[in-house]
């Protein structure tokens, strides 16, 4: 099943462009799925009629979803739950109050991606759309597995054993806090194998990509980058950015003369950045977009020139990032470039790079960032860039 996720800073409009891209694929005679795992739900505005927590026929081909995560909560949290409640409640937390507190923050959106995992393997539909949180929130539960992966596989068993041998005694003695019984233990490492689950999917690139959604604005471009940045770094195959609400050329009135420069300009920006990703495109529209046929004209737009709207539009990787002995090395694919041909320069966490006509910049992590460019190699049709040290930016 291929899998599309739509994440960009709030308010750009990317349920808008995600029930647009549904609409347009289930024009084409394909049958999809877009569903919303961003708590503060919209595509119900999107769509202009209510849509519920199961997936409902919006338009021929096209199914709706707005995530009711209390099911999943049963099912992956239930056992996990009931101690952590019972935790806050020995802390002095009250009832409801440490039931509440019990649902850590971003669980929400967390078991919305769970939600991606149960429809990839029931493979009802052609394509399953995903309407994410805001960037942040996403790169936070993308990374998840990551993060916690060496937790489970050699903590949690070492506490397992351990809270064996403390709970008779835990039990006799009020005083101490209480010890999880084993099913919560297998509890949890049964909901990290689900959440690795889900990673496997979404970095599955023949079949699964991100879509980041832009308006033509410097904190949106900012935070744009950053994703990408760390998309990259967790293997997340992004193949399009789509810029939206750009002003029409038909628009000449003076009042909006230097939105249009900023916008240009803006343009500039992102071309460099993204490249070699595709660019779709998306004017401002004369009025709100929500309902079947506005959503139409936006795919029209944003899809102009692209035969298949579900079809990988980029794949490989635009560079990557790996260790290389004390430092690390930026590696471009560049096969045509000649040594002569290149200039290089670091500002901060920003990596320029000229290739004749051509300008790539290169936003780092904030873990590579504060490393110099040493040197720089062409090898294999790749420019390999060498980062180390704490020298000055050159």
């Amino acid at each position: 099943m291929r899998i599309i996720l739509y994440t960009g800073k709030g308010g750009v409009g990317k349920t808008s462009v995600a029930a647009a891209t549904a609409l347009e694929a289930g024009r084409r005679g394909r049958k999809v799925l877009v569903m919303s795992t961003d708590p503060a739900h919209s595509l119900s505005d999107a769509f202009d009629e209510r849509v519920g927590p199961d997936p409902k026929e919006m338009a021929p081909g096209v199914w709706a979803q707005e995530m009711d995560h209390g099911r999943l909560v049963e099912e992956h949290w239930a056992e996990i739950r009931e101690y952590i409640t019972t935790l806050f409640e020995w802390q002095g937390a009250q009832g409801l109050a440490a039931e509440e507190l019990a649902m850590l923050p971003g669980m929400d959106e967390l078991f919305g991606l769970l939600m991606v995992r149960r429809h990839h393997r029931e493979a009802r539909y052609d394509a399953l759309i995903v309407d994410a949180a805001p960037t942040g929130e996403t790169l936070k539960l993308l990374s998840l597995p990551d993060h916690v992966g060496w937790y489970v596989d050699r903590i949690l068993p070492i506490e397992r054993r351990a809270a064996g041998l403390v709970r008779p005694l835990v039990r006799r003695a009020r005083s101490l806090p209480p010890v999880p019984e084993d099913s919560f233990f297998g509890a949890v490492k049964r909901f990290y194998e689900a959440v690795a689950g889900v990673e496997e999917i979404l970095t599955d690139r023949r079949n699964a990509s991100v879509r980041l959604v832009v308006n033509a604005e410097k904190m949106v471009i900012a935070e744009a980058r950053r994703a990408y940045t760390y998309l990259n770094l967790y293997d997340y195959g992004v193949d399009a950015v789509v810029v939206n609400r750009l002003l029409p050329e038909t628009v000449s009135d003076s009042y909006f003369g230097s939105w249009k420069e900023a916008q240009e300009r803006h343009m500039r920006t992102i071309r460099e950045s993204f490249a070699p990703l595709p660019i779709l495109t998306a004017r401002l529209f004369g009025r709100e977009m929500y309902g079947e046929g506005p959503l139409l004209a936006l795919a029209e737009d944003v899809f102009e020139g692209v035969e298949d709207p579900l079809g990988i539009l980029f794949a490989g990787r635009s560079h990557r990032i790996v260790r290389d002995g004390g430092g690390y090395e930026v590696i471009l694919n560049l096969p045509f470039a000649q040594k002569g041909d290149i200039e290089l320069s670091k500002r901060g966490a920003e990596l320029l790079v000229r290739v004749g006509g051509q300008r790539r910049s290169i936003l780092l992590p904030d873990s590579v960032a504060p490393l110099s460019a040493s040197g720089a190699r062409v090898e294999d049709g790749a420019l390999r860039i060498r980062l180390e040290g704490d020298g000055e930016d050159a």
